[in-house]
């Protein structure tokens, strides 16, 4: 992993870690340009706002469309610590994403490749490349602290 990704999954687990702290599934992301820089981060806050749409995912990506100036973040890279599920996979083909990087697979829910493959769906008129697995370890670890704890 180069550098950026790498240091762009630190900060996706660090903001999942937040997420954790303020009762939320820790999932944290970070979208990068084509040049490697943080241009939008998120992490859930669905708790916090009371609204169903506020995945890490989608703060990071609607961050980054701000930042960019259009919707269109054709080149850029999503980082995230969970793997999208439906509704996201379908917000980052729909902002021409071109490559996703997560962390921890999820068996339940997952649109990169476990449960569906949304963003490499050949019948869909863009896809995403698709990196899974990426400290997969810490984000797993983050995830089951989270959910034992409410045991």
């Amino acid at each position: 992993m180069t550098d950026a990704l790498d240091a762009a999954m630190d900060r996706a687990l660090a903001l999942a870690a937040l997420a954790a702290e303020a009762d939320d599934v820790p999932v944290g992301a970070v979208v990068l340009d084509a040049h490697g820089r943080v241009v939008g981060e998120g992490r859930n806050l669905r708790e916090q706002t009371y609204d169903p749409t506020a995945h890490a995912e989608i703060v990071a990506i609607r961050a980054a469309a701000a930042e960019h100036g259009s919707w269109n973040l054709e080149g850029h890279t999503l980082v995230v610590t969970l793997e999208p599920c439906v509704m996201c996979a379908g917000a980052i083909l729909q902002s021409r994403i071109g490559r996703v990087v997560f962390g921890a697979w999820d068996d339940k829910a997952g649109a990169a490749g476990s449960m569906y493959d949304v963003l490499r769906d050949r019948r869909l008129p863009y896809r995403a490349e698709v990196v899974g697995g990426v400290r997969a370890d810490v984000a797993t670890a983050q995830l089951r602290a989270f959910f034992e704890q409410r045991r």
